[in-house]
């Protein structure tokens, strides 16, 4: 299957549709191990479906696989489809399929291929002795775009952490380096560890991706714990907090903007938000709150991810609400919730009281609206482009933000003015009144605040 096939433009205008030259995506290797840079330039995507798989899901797999390439700063050529039961344990296509491929890679000239599946070491292997050019997977891919996108200190530690843990077990050698052995004065400086009987250059290279995959976690253990400080300061003060979650690209850090004015960067491309971005900010009620972008979610998201953001993604365990955006312009919204909630039950944040938010509302037409409210009846539609929708999804969070569900009647002393600010912040007040005793006040209370203020009960006379 040709690119025509899957995209409906013949092979010449799809090479015709240039875009911006000169962009590379390296993969940095500071544990000398031998691994080639990841240049995505020119390439030719790849992909199974099986027999029972809709043709639709198949164009919207290899659709989401093209704009995974483009953001790594990829030109798609074409693209190859084989319906078999399951990948070929030697060469991910058949035997057949892996020659027209390499025919199609000689007549596009490109210089990579991107598979839509996770591979083997021997599958990588073996495929490129075929082909004669790089080949990728959907995992290396994803990663790949992860480190382009990191820019704090955690998050390049968390997507070292991801590549590392999947060089691992994919390490191959190239030429000689397989039988190198290194031992005694041989060891070239190799030091403790690196002399001995012998040791095969690939075993050196996994021992030192390992040491450095330990101290990750080490420092990355550290950053939680600074985090999880940040986090208990939140909660002693008795804020509630709400996460962005959704598929990437949906819009989280759009609304985020739009509700806080946070100004973090919006980006027209998948994985534009690595690290969170946490905001206060009140409710149509004058309530505070907390809340928080995360990173986006997709189809098969790699376990090395979901184990490396484990601390990022803390940040949706521990809210209060969630607020999931879903694109209205994506043709299986279905999907992307599903993707979603499968990420989100895997590191048991779905018991979380979810609210739906679907975006780009004023970008489909007044029959997928009526669709999208009827399949999603308790969903807000909104725009944040327009502003569309954002007054009752503000209301909404309102509404279903931990409830105050006690009226209270306080004397609270002059020198507690602590005490009335955190009323302000996180109760109602109702009623003030100021005398020689000190201020009286009727307010509304959840459980954790009516703890704090019981004390200082006082019934008026």
């Amino acid at each position: 299957m040709t690119s025509e096939d899957i995209y409906g433009l013949d092979l010449e205008d799809r090479i015709s549709l240039k875009r911006v030259e000169g962009i590379r995506t390296d993969l940095t290797d500071i544990t000398e191990v031998e691994y080639r840079a990841l240049r995505l330039e020119r390439v030719v995507l790849v992909g199974i479906g099986s027999p029972s798989m809709p043709q639709e899901e198949v164009h919207r797999s290899f659709a989401e696989l093209q704009l995974l390439a483009e953001t790594a700063g990829s030109n798609v050529l074409a693209a190859m489809m084989q319906t078999r039961k399951e990948p070929d344990s030697a060469t991910y296509l058949g035997s057949g399929k892996v020659r027209e491929l390499a025919e199609l890679v000689a007549q596009v000239e490109a210089d990579t291929v991107i598979c839509d599946g996770e591979l083997t070491a021997a599958q990588l292997r073996n495929l490129e002795d075929i082909v004669k050019v790089k080949v990728v997977d959907r995992t290396a891919l994803i990663l790949d775009i992860f480190a382009q996108h990191a820019k704090s200190k955690e998050g390049k530690a968390q997507v070292e952490l991801a590549q590392l843990t999947y060089m691992r077990q994919r390490l191959r050698g190239w030429g000689s380096s397989l039988s190198r052995q290194v031992g005694g004065r041989a060891a070239g400086g190799a030091g403790i560890g690196g002399r001995g009987p012998g040791e095969t250059k690939i075993e050196t290279d996994r021992r030192r991706i390992s040491s450095r995959i330990s101290r990750l976690r080490a420092q990355l253990k550290h950053m939680q714990a600074t985090r999880e400080v940040k986090r208990s300061a939140r909660e002693r003060s008795e804020i509630p907090s709400a996460a962005i979650v959704g598929y990437t690209n949906a819009g989280k850090s759009s609304l985020l903007n739009a509700i806080t004015g946070a100004g973090v960067l919006v980006d027209d491309s998948l994985f534009a938000t690595l690290d969170p971005t946490t905001r206060r900010t009140q409710t149509p009620s004058g309530r505070e709150y907390t809340l928080t972008d995360t990173v986006g979610f997709i189809r098969r998201l790699p376990t090395q991810l979901v184990e490396s953001f484990a601390s990022t993604l803390e940040e949706s365990v521990n809210a209060d609400l969630l607020i999931h955006v879903v694109d209205a312009c994506d043709p299986d919204p279905n999907g992307q919730i599903g993707a979603v909630r499968e990420v989100l039950a895997g590191i048991e944040a779905h018991q979380i009281p979810e609210q739906i938010v679907i975006n780009k509302i004023d970008l489909v037409d007044e029959p997928t609206r009526i669709s999208l409210h009827n399949h999603y009846p308790d969903a807000v539609l909104v725009s944040v482009r327009t502003g569309e929708g954002l007054d009752a999804l503000l209301a909404r969070i309102d509404q279903r933000l931990p409830e105050l569900t006690r009226k209270m009647e306080l004397l609270i002393p002059y020198e507690r003015g602590d005490l009335l600010d955190r009323i302000h912040r996180t109760g109602k007040v109702l009623d003030v009144e100021h005398s020689a005793a000190g201020t009286h006040v009727t307010a509304l209370a959840d459980r954790v605040l009516e703890a704090v203020l019981e004390p200082f009960e006082s019934p008026r006379e």
